[in-house]
């Protein structure tokens, strides 16, 4: 890899769409920001790796083609360990996947050729990242990194729902599919959550959000005041919430209102642990990883988005 610009594409996403599209977007891409090196994913984390070394040989643009899980996977890239690999180095980002819920606390369109031209302006922004310490289904401890939203509860269990639910419509049919099936069989858990260091809290939940973007589940609005750099996170608490509030109050859950119901919670911390005695499974940018005990932690400004 001899090229400052790095661009990982997961052809898998978007249903497969990406790979056959990409012909088209690479044309235009390359004439924006000339000499550029194509990687392609195969295989889970594969994009961790790539950006990892494209890093450590020079690279000091990476973009991420592909869904919320490529973008995480691309973001974490940018991390060995606690160490950041290149801190002067950017993330751009072509939405093209399913969901598409990073993208949407930027106000970016999804249309690619618009996202070209903003990767050619060369506008740079830091923002904040989470940092994940969490427990792994075979019961170790795991270090990982996410820029939209981990939460746990219900969420967890909706990922592998969503995994099987019909694409027809696109994320948005498709979450609301999984999480049907996912209520349907859900009771809320218990769970101990602590606040920077304060005392922990016992509360029964349906999901908690832990949220440095505003948006997951494919345009569900968890966090509608959140900022990607405030250095703070916005943690969204759902309790009680059952197969009919889904579906009755669907539209405050899309629209942001919905943290004026009785069974929603709010709150602002830089760092979230939780824990429980059941098994309570984590959703992190889309991604099931593994599940309670764990802690989530703000680190201000830790990578610089391009575009």
């Amino acid at each position: 890899m001899d090229a400052e610009t790095v661009v990982v594409v997961n052809p898998n996403s978007a249903g497969g769409a990406t790979g056959r599209k990409w012909p088209d977007l690479a044309r235009p891409l390359a004439a924006a920001l000339g000499n550029v090196e194509v990687l392609f994913t195969d295989a889970p984390n594969a994009a961790t790796a790539l950006t990892r070394k494209a890093l450590r040989a020079g690279a000091k643009l990476v973009i991420s083609v592909g869904g919320d899980g490529t973008h995480n996977e691309v973001a974490n890239g940018f991390f060995d360990g606690t160490e950041a690999v290149a801190p002067q180095a950017a993330m751009g980002v072509i939405p093209a996947g399913t969901g598409g819920d990073f993208r949407r606390s930027f106000g970016w369109s999804v249309d690619p050729r618009d996202a070209v031209g903003r990767l050619a302006s060369g506008k740079k922004r830091p923002i904040d990242v989470g940092r994940l310490r969490y427990t792994t289904p075979s019961g170790g401890n795991a270090l990982r990194h996410f820029v939209n939203i981990t939460s746990f509860g219900i969420g967890g269990k909706v990922d592998d729902q969503v995994v099987r639910a019909p694409r027809l419509f696109g994320g948005k049919a498709a979450f609301a599919i999984a999480s049907l099936r996912a209520l349907a069989a859900y009771h809320d858990q218990r769970v101990k959550v602590s606040l920077d260091g304060g005392a922990p809290r016992e509360l029964s939940i349906t999901n908690v959000a832990v949220c440095n973007g505003q948006f997951f589940g494919g345009g569900m609005w968890a966090a509608p005041t959140a900022k990607l750099d405030d250095g703070l996170f916005d943690v969204t608490i759902w309790s009680g919430l059952g197969l009919s509030d889904f579906v009755f109050k669907s539209k405050q859950l899309y629209d942001g209102t919905h943290v004026k119901l009785p069974q929603t919670i709010t709150a602002q911390a830089r760092k979230v642990e939780a824990t429980s005695d059941e098994v309570v499974l984590l959703d992190v940018d889309g991604e099931q990883p593994g599940r309670l005990p764990a802690s989530m932690e703000i680190l201000p400004g830790a990578l610089i988005v391009q575009g």
